[in-house]
């Protein structure tokens, strides 16, 4: 479980490529500098999308990711921080 405390959750459980990467630019964008967004899904392709997001974003941090499950169900969590 990761230390980071979100300041908004963004669920995009069964949601695929692309839906988690627009819905999580979408989110981050509003935003105020120094807030943590974890976005939630179930996508396993989330965990490079969204690194890559993160890492080709300027006022993007990717704090961290965990991989686990939920009622049986593969579940991939996402902790991307606001810098500017």
């Amino acid at each position: 479980m990761s230390t980071e405390t979100p300041t908004e959750t963004l669920d995009v459980k069964g949601q695929n490529c692309p839906m988690p990467v627009i819905k999580t630019k979408g989110a981050f964008d509003g935003l105020a500098p120094g807030a943590t967004l974890e976005v939630v899904a179930t996508d396993s392709g989330s965990m490079s999308d969204i690194a890559g997001w993160a890492d080709s974003t300027e006022d993007a941090e990717l704090v961290d990711q965990e991989e686990g499950t939920e009622d049986g169900e593969a579940v991939y969590r996402h902790y991307i921080r606001k810098t500017e």
